[in-house]
């Protein structure tokens, strides 16, 4: 999703704005552009569709300098990449403003901007912003009051950064359904989407609140809540640094990610599990209490997140006796939903931002459930600070847009939850426990699935020239199946479908045939002969299969089936030790194929907006 980073200082921040946006870049976006107030206080502007190279090429031809300015990199909504769509918008080359999300009232407002002769060049509901702030500006008001005027007159959701040559060295922001955040240094001061676009030049973060403005200059900064009262916000230090976010020596930030896990999955297992015991109140003080209360579990969430809330609806019925729904948040978020009495709400979001789910959230506090719990990856997130309870993924920074690391830890974190809940409804302690020192064992298989890198890639080389393909599994590894179609679609661009095994004669079967790669996920399990029925099926119709199993190859299949041997032992750990190679399948296929792997086209990292 688009970008914003903002800085004023009593040096030139050009260098700044530039290297925030190439750290950005892992968002998601189609364009590029600066406005910096220069020397003699005036507006100046670079903007450009494409990547943030060409931007810094358009300012090595053009250097523009200066102490104050705002930086963007925009992810199409109202109209097409392009450089008069490009961020920032100017009005008059007095006001310049940098936007993320969705204005929904824009052509109303523009009528009424238009009438009183301001000009429209853009086809964005952004350029309906700046003028009406340039408008109010007019009329007496100074900058800060401006934006905190025009942000009421505004239906959506926005994050916005602004600046103006009648307030030089000065910056507002304002945010409300997208997130902003304050970067505090000293004699300088900064805005951005997130953290890691000032990681370069402080650690110290201010996490704006929903509805709040804010005015920095070199002396201090001001806080503004929606009601308009001066507040204080907590200044947090980051444990993260500009280090952390790099790629090492990996080629991309996904392959890299995908390595990390092992040591993700420790890192969310640390200090939560030891010698076979689970630690007490995992979801925070007087947790367990409540959990002991649930009768049902509702799971919201989207996309990858999706795909793991579907894998532990199988494993919370199964072990916890609980009954649980899981939906798609963008559906959930616009109808009625039927909350049974001690309901358990469980949000999933890497980000904590993510639109439809974060809506999610504040929408079913109205709907009576006993409690909402947000398992998330970015403890400073809205999606955290809105919560009953909070379980961490302890992932660290995920850059690549097809998520990994992210996902595994998810389900790990589920996991655990899944086992307090069980063991609160009569999972004997011998089970218990070795579940739970099953769950010990998880970095160690993983890092061992990942020895599986090189057979992998030549195994990829199958689908170079491949348009479509099918991906198979059952029970709780048909979700998992679905998140491995989903990643080869994302950053390889072959059109990839998941099916239940069992419906494959009821539709998919017509697809098979030579040029169809069937992909298919086969743990050791009571499924598993019906599965290799499945196969069959595939075999006879001359579908290229691929199997990934912990089972050994059977005879008859040596000759027609490309096998790989996962190691895992425990059936129950299979779904996420599973997931490994097909993260690796979907990341080998993009690297032959020549794709964008971490900045995949059309997609965003952490969908803010509808």
């Amino acid at each position: 999703m688009c970008g914003i980073v903002a800085a004023t200082a009593q040096r030139e921040i050009s260098g700044i704005l530039l290297n925030g946006l190439q750290t950005l870049e892992y968002r998601g976006y189609d364009s590029a552009g600066l406005a910096i107030l220069d020397q003699q206080q005036q507006l100046q502007r670079l903007r450009t569709a494409g990547k943030v190279a060409q931007l810094q090429a358009l300012y090595d031809a053009h250097p523009v300098r200066g102490q104050c300015g705002i930086a963007h990199t925009r992810w199409a909504t109202h109209g097409a990449p392009s450089t008069p769509n490009a961020h920032p918008h100017l009005s008059r080359d007095q006001v310049a403003l940098v936007h993320n999300g969705i204005i929904e009232n824009h052509a109303e407002l523009r009528q009424e901007l238009e009438q009183v002769g301001f000009e429209f060049i853009s086809e964005t509901d952004t350029e309906v912003m700046v003028h009406l702030i340039d408008h109010l500006m007019d009329q007496g008001h100074d900058l800060f009051a401006a934006v905190e005027q025009a942000c009421a007159r505004l239906h959506g959701a926005y994050a916005i950064a602004v600046v103006s040559s009648r307030e030089p060295g000065c910056v507002v922001g304002a945010r409300r359904g997208s997130p902003l955040v304050l970067g505090v240094g000293f004699g300088e001061y900064f805005l951005g989407s997130d953290v890691h676009p000032l990681l370069a030049v402080t650690n110290r973060f201010i996490f704006l609140e929903e509805g709040d403005v804010v005015r920095l200059d070199t002396q201090n900064y001001c806080i503004h809540d929606q009601q308009g009262q001066v507040v204080q916000r907590p200044v947090r230090e980051s444990e993260l640094n500009a280090d952390t976010i790099g790629r090492g020596g990996y080629r991309h930030y996904m392959q890299k990610e995908i390595f990390e896990q092992p040591a993700a999955i420790a890192e969310t297992l640390e200090g939560r599990v030891h010698h076979g015991q689970l630690m007490e109140n995992l979801c925070g003080a007087g947790s367990d209490e409540v959990l002991a209360q649930v009768q049902q579990v509702h799971i919201v969430a989207c996309g990858t997140s999706f795909h793991a809330g579907l894998v532990m609806r199988y494993q919370i019925e199964r072990l916890a006796g609980l009954p649980c729904t899981v939906e798609v948040a963008s559906e959930y978020r616009y109808r009625e939903p039927v909350v049974p009495n001690n309901s358990l709400l469980v949000v999933i979001s890497q980000s904590g931002e993510t639109a439809d789910t974060l809506a999610a959230l504040r929408y079913a506090k109205t709907r009576g459930y006993l409690a909402r719990l947000v398992i998330c990856n970015v403890p400073e997130s809205s999606m955290v600070r809105e919560a009953d309870w909070v379980l961490m993924t302890r992932a660290g920074p995920e850059i690549g847009v097809a998520s990994t690391k992210a996902f595994t830890t998810q389900l790990l974190a589920l996991y655990l939850l899944t086992l307090r809940l069980a063991s609160q409804r009569g999972l004997s302690g011998e089970a218990f426990t070795q579940r739970v020192q099953a769950l010990e064992q998880l970095p160690e298989l993983i890092h061992q699935t990942l020895n599986l890198d090189e057979a992998i890639r030549q195994l990829a080389q199958r689908f170079i020239e491949r348009r479509h393909s099918l991906f198979l599994g059952r029970g709780s590894h048909y979700p998992i199946a679905m998140e491995g179609a989903l990643k080869l679609k994302e950053i390889s661009y072959i059109h990839a479908e998941a099916y239940p095994a069992g419906e494959l004669k009821h539709g998919p079967l017509a697809l098979v045939d030579a040029e169809m790669p069937v992909v298919v996920v086969a743990p050791q399990d009571a499924l598993m002969e019906k599965i290799l029925s499945n196969l069959e099926e595939v075999r006879a119709r001359g579908g290229q299969l691929m199997v990934f199993s912990p089972t050994t190859v059977p005879e008859h299949l040596h000759q027609s089936v490309s096998w790989i041997h996962v190691d895992c032992p425990d059936t129950w750990l299979s779904p996420i030790v599973m997931t490994v190679p097909l993260q690796l399948l979907a990341y080998h296929t993009a690297v032959l194929k020549g794709t964008d792997v971490d900045q995949p086209r059309n997609l965003a990292k952490s969908v803010t907006v509808e």
